[in-house]
């Protein structure tokens, strides 16, 4: 563990960068951009409580941004547009501390890919490529769509709907499929990683679930659970990398005039801990149990979540 100290130092710094760089004047010299909003609501407790719902939910099959979409509504954590969308960002880049315990438990993984892309590791660079190839669709999609989506998916009735399809999805098909034998995560070709690329495009519905598209993906294009799994966590590393680095960039300005510095740091750090501890147990649990867990879980949240907003418990 002493080893991977540094780069997991690193991958904070280089993190957390774009949100300190937007509070730090010298850093917007001779650039133009709306004016901070007035901070909101999100002191350190309501941080803390992002960071360990989206850790516990970012690789489960359940999705991290239905729930923080639920959550962030009920702490109430905005009053204008502004804060919304500062809110909505953030729900993006605390994604960084899911990514930072993957670093951890992968770490091996990693290391390999590495060792791959300076030409010491054949396979490891065929991981690596796989990778990429799997990243490329969600992350062209995502980037075309982006304002589409968020004006018409970032919604408590999408997300719902969304909860209750996948969590049928799971009990219907996926858990049906999980005793079948598969390839290890060696086993993936080119055209294979195309193929779990072009699910995760579903997972940019909020609700859907990033984990829960590429898990099913891999299982379909032949791959283990435990494989499916790992693949999905080494997936994950790369596309929210890339999803919370742009939206640092971008609304990193907004994230701290709404919120300060400290809150959004200290949720990170509850969201790297708390994923880690998710992400040790799922490993666990998926080498003897069912995925039909989640299935039933997504539907009794898919009804609660409809019933508070009938009854106008969240709006």
């Amino acid at each position: 563990m002493a080893r991977r100290t540094v780069p997991v130092l690193i991958l904070c710094i280089a993190i957390a960068f774009p949100l300190l760089a937007q509070e730090t004047p010298s850093f917007q010299a001779g650039t133009a951009g709306p004016a901070p909003a007035p901070r909101s609501s999100m002191g350190i407790p309501q941080a803390m409580v992002l960071g360990i719902v989206e850790g516990l939910t970012e690789y489960l099959p359940v999705s991290s941004t239905g729930h923080l979409t639920v959550v962030q509504d009920l702490l109430g954590l905005w009053s204008t547009p502004e804060e919304k969308s500062a809110s909505d960002a953030y729900a993006i880049c605390i994604q960084a501390g899911a990514i930072i315990a993957v670093f951890l438990v992968s770490f091996g993984r990693i290391r390999a890919m590495a060792r791959g892309i300076v030409g010491r590791d054949r396979d490891g660079l065929r991981l690596f490529g796989n990778v990429v190839v799997s990243f490329i669709p969600a992350a062209l999609i995502g980037l075309v769509l982006e304002d589409t989506i968020k004006r018409h998916l970032y919604g408590l009735w999408p997300v719902a709907g969304a909860w209750l399809v996948g969590g049928v999805f799971i009990l219907l098909v996926l858990a049906r499929r999980q005793g079948q034998d598969g390839l290890p995560v060696e086993g993936l070709t080119g055209r294979t990683a195309l193929l779990i690329g072009l699910a995760q495009v579903l997972s940019l519905w909020p609700g859907v679930s990033r984990s829960l598209v590429t898990i099913a993906g891999g299982i379909f294009v032949g791959l283990s659970v435990s494989a499916a799994v790992e693949y999905s966590f080494l997936l994950g590393l790369v596309t929210l990398g890339a999803a919370t680095i742009y939206e640092g960039v971008k609304l990193g300005r907004l994230i701290v005039g709404s919120f300060g510095w400290a809150s959004p740091l200290i949720g990170l750090l509850f969201a790297a801990v708390s994923a880690f501890v998710a992400v040790r147990w799922m490993v666990g649990y998926l080498r003897t149990r069912s995925l039909a867990i989640f299935g039933w879980y997504r539907i009794v949240i898919a009804v609660i979540a409809g019933v508070l907003v009938l009854s106008g418990g969240i709006s």
